[in-house]
């Protein structure tokens, strides 16, 4: 990953961009996650109810709680939005930007962690894609 998209850089979200979402999606969703953090899985962005009539996400997302009628959950820096990777010096670590098609919008609460998230996901899923980044200090 860009240096930019980091806590070393700007700590700006990266643009992801996707096309051929499943016919019947309303909405969408994005976990980032760090699998390779020393204490467990590190969550870096929660985000839902983002329009299906999008195609990407620019640069810099907002970390409002709410843009444009996507909301923002809490990652596990705590805070909303993007917040980028600071991993440890040595080890490359991957992050994982999973975005999930949504047969409908959920009615969840800004703020709320990527498990509460997953769990609510489950009955409306319809397909997911993943970009994988890496990083190492």
């Amino acid at each position: 990953m860009p240096k930019d998209f980091t806590r070393d850089g700007a700590n700006v979200s990266p643009p992801l961009a996707w096309k051929n979402l499943p016919s019947d999606t309303q909405s969408l969703a994005l976990i980032c996650s760090d699998p390779d953090a020393p204490g467990g899985t590190w969550i870096h962005w929660v985000l839902f109810n983002v329009s299906a009539t999008w195609t990407e996400l620019p640069e810099r997302f907002p970390r409002l709680r709410e843009f444009s009628g996507s909301v923002q959950g809490s990652n596990s820096y705590r805070t909303l939005g993007y917040d980028g990777p600071a991993p440890p010096k040595g080890r490359e670590h991957r992050y994982f930007f999973r975005l999930y098609a949504l047969s409908r919008a959920l009615k969840l609460a800004a703020g709320i962690p990527a498990a509460q998230l997953e769990q609510a996901m489950q009955s409306v899923l319809l397909g997911q894609a993943e970009y994988l980044g890496t990083y190492r200090r």
